[in-house]
């Protein structure tokens, strides 16, 4: 880790460090007692519970799973389609209409639908994930692909470029930055699908179904510990996704990718 990437992870460190202490204040000091919320040590405890016979570790490996293989399946698929539509222009402008307007559905209003198409099981889950990340990575790399100024193409195109190397070539490092805003942007919608799918559907086990259940039993150290593992991933799936873009697009700043 370099500087640059420490100071920021220091920073991004700091306000989490300070509730945490807040929050330990609150009880060490008898400010409050309140049964709604429970001091750091409980949720330790709890912690320390569900990770003694393995459950806590089966539970998130559960999320994590179906949440990699809905972002792979869902990012893979709008990445194709996002390619295959804006290199046609016409293609772009037939379709491009109808993909915003099916943007702006909120994304839990399809979990009904979905639900009712693939019941209530793990094929319900993986589809709702995947429907998650499809369009971010759908709209942006169709956004990056199409939005490659005309002239440069045909410039190639005079210098005798084959089609495949007007793509590699050009096309495609040209879409790069935007291709990598709709992965992140799929990374954090799909480990929010994720969770709101276990959450609704209720049935299997994950970090949603682990909440769910702690609210019924009204288990609050065991509800606090899976929001901080839950903020725990999506910090390490932003710091992640982060890192491998400044890493591969190193050549926006003149820099060679191996440095």
């Amino acid at each position: 880790m370099n500087a640059v990437s420490f100071r920021r992870l220091r920073r991004g460190l700091t306000l989490p460090l300070l509730i945490l202490f807040a929050w330990w204040a609150v009880y060490a000091f008898g400010i409050t007692d309140n049964k709604l919320f429970v001091p750091p040590g409980k949720v330790l405890d709890a912690a320390w519970e569900l990770s003694e016979g393995g459950a806590v570790w089966h539970t998130l490996g559960r999320s994590l799973l179906r949440d990699i293989a809905g972002f792979l399946s869902g990012s893979g698929l709008g990445l194709a389609l996002g390619v295959m539509l804006g290199v046609s222009l016409k293609t772009e402008r037939f379709f491009g209409l109808t993909l915003n307007s099916i943007k702006q559905v909120s994304l839990f209003a399809w979990l009904p639908l979905l639900s009712l198409w693939f019941g209530f099981g793990e094929a319900s889950k993986l589809a709702f994930i995947a429907w998650a990340a499809f369009f971010p990575v759908l709209l942006n790399t169709l956004e990056g692909v199409s939005g490659v100024p005309r002239e440069l193409v045909e410039v190639a195109r005079v210098m005798r470029f084959s089609r495949r190397q007007v793509f590699t070539r050009l096309v495609l490092p040209a879409a790069l930055p935007s291709i990598f805003n709709g992965i992140y942007l799929a990374l954090v919608f799909s480990w929010m699908a994720t969770l709101g799918a276990e959450y609704m559907l209720g049935s299997g086990d994950g970090m949603g179904v682990l909440l769910m259940e702690s609210r019924t039993e009204f288990r609050m150290d065991r509800m606090l510990l899976g929001i901080v593992l839950v903020g725990a991933i999506g910090f390490a799936l932003d710091i992640s996704a982060k890192a491998l873009e400044r890493r591969l697009l190193r050549w926006r700043d003149g820099q060679p990718s191996g440095v």
